[in-house]
């Protein structure tokens, strides 16, 4: 992940968006974290949606998010991620302490571990098939990991991992905004197929619930780490399968599902979560965030390609 000088230049992505700024993350360190206040802070240039980030030195960053809530989803994270992460086959991002509300700004943030790399763009990877195969074990060692005491799917991680009917409102308010700017008849036949696929029934297991390409990292050319598990969750083993659609390209999909234990049912769904996030992402960040607005459209095409209605 890169850096950028300018702070300020970030766009508001969200009409009650929070004022945040390097001199923010300096008084919060100061009141907070002093043994950090010596590193140098530096914004880092980031299309996520949920967090403005920082890099604190060279082997730490700083999150907060740019709308207030509570505490729950940095707890989870703080509780769940340094368990999980041995366990991975990939390097993960984990948080090392929770940060308080204070000088004017309202929310909880955090200060993690920092992971080297860049966004793993496909032009960036050297082979794709090979970066198919590494998601499809990390998808498949996370859902193996015993999810006792976990969070199950809620508010807290956007559903994910619930099942897709939760979701059936939001995808109906983006199509109609979408009429006109994508074939909004195919759109809606491949959700209604996802929405009528069978829930899942079996073992709820871990789902990282956001795994498009801006959190995932490579290194010379390799899949190399996992970041940003804000969405983490147990339930439906579908939901990570659309990585598929969100990551890859349409001639490597067979060997990501090749790695992991998932019917047609389940793979369907996927796609229907991949197609969620595209729909409901291109009009909420079409103006505000192009560089996420053109991977929402880039996932809604790609499903729409590989949908065949019958």
């Amino acid at each position: 992940m890169t850096t950028q000088d300018d702070p300020e230049s970030r766009p508001k992505l969200h009409p009650n968006e929070l004022a945040i700024d390097s001199e923010l993350v300096q008084r919060l360190l100061e009141h907070q974290f002093p043994e950090w206040l010596e590193l140098p802070i530096r914004a880092v240039k980031s299309s996520g949606t949920v967090h403005a980030i920082y890099r604190l030195g060279d082997e730490l960053s700083v999150r907060l998010p740019r709308v207030a809530g509570d505490a729950e989803g940095i707890d989870k994270e703080l509780t769940w991620v340094p368990k999980l992460a041995p366990l991975l086959p990939l390097e993960v991002q984990t948080p090392l302490v929770r940060g308080e509300p204070e000088e004017g700004y309202p929310a909880y943030w955090s200060v993690w571990r920092w992971v080297e790399g860049e966004v793993a763009t496909l032009d960036r990877i050297r082979d794709a098939r090979a970066a198919a195969v590494t998601l499809g074990r990390f998808v498949a060692a996370l859902q193996r990991i015993d999810s006792t005491g976990g969070p199950a799917y809620g508010a807290h991680n956007g559903w994910r991992g619930g099942p897709l009917g939760k979701l059936d409102d939001s995808v109906r308010k983006a199509l109609g905004q979408l009429d006109g700017k994508i074939d909004t008849a195919k759109a809606t036949a491949a959700w209604e197929e996802s929405l009528g696929a069978p829930n899942w029934h079996g073992p709820a297991v871990w789902v990282h619930g956001d795994l498009l390409g801006a959190n995932l990292l490579e290194r010379e050319g390799a899949l190399a780490g996992v970041i940003d598990f804000g969405c983490l969750g147990v339930g439906d083993p579908g939901c990570d399968a659309g990585a598929a659609w969100m990551s890859l390209p349409a001639q490597v999909r067979d060997a990501f599902r090749s790695e992991l234990n998932m019917d047609d049912d389940a793979w369907i769904r996927g796609r229907g979560w991949a197609l969620f996030v595209g729909l409901v992402g291109l009009p909420y960040y079409e103006h505000s965030n192009p560089v996420f607005a053109a991977f929402a459209r880039r996932t809604i095409e790609a499903v729409l390609a590989d949908f065949d209605p019958r």
